[in-house]
């Protein structure tokens, strides 16, 4: 028997009661549990596929490295123009966000239109090919749901 003992102690664990904050977190992480375990497998199979990428677009960029470091005379006085007419088209696109897309697109397509006039033709011809094939079926489908109607 030991002179110093002391009574033993009933000693109680009490959880503290969880706060609305952790309850939302934890209900949060519950919710989101198999798209993170999607995200996982995402990861990995990118991380093992980037260095195919790596491989593939190294050539590409490459050529582009090289093509600004010797480039054709007068490249560079087009490509400021080009911007610059990208900047006033953005300068001049006040209120809607459809301006704000559209306006500096169209000022750079001009711009580029007037340095490389056989590009923009053939350009134009496929996106009017496009734009009539998407118009076609467009109106394939609204004359098949008037139909139906």
């Amino acid at each position: 028997l030991s002179l110093y003992s002391s009574p033993a102690r009933e000693t109680k664990y009490v959880e503290n009661p969880q706060t609305q904050l952790e309850e939302g977190v934890s209900h949060l992480r519950h919710v989101m549990e198999p798209y993170t375990a999607c995200m996982y497998w995402w990861f990995l199979i990118t991380k093992t596929l980037s260095h195919y990428i790596n491989a593939l677009c190294s050539d590409f960029f490459s050529e582009g490295c090289e093509f600004l470091q010797n480039p054709p005379p007068g490249f560079y006085p087009r490509l400021g123009v080009i911007g610059f007419a990208g900047i006033v088209g953005l300068f001049l696109a006040r209120g809607s966000k459809i301006k704000k897309v559209v306006y500096p697109i169209g000022f750079m397509g001009i711009g580029a239109s007037l340095y490389y006039p056989q590009q923009a033709v053939a350009i134009a011809k496929v996106a009017g090919t496009q734009l009539y094939d998407w118009s076609l079926q467009g109106y394939i489908a609204v004359e098949s749901l008037w139909k139906d109607n």
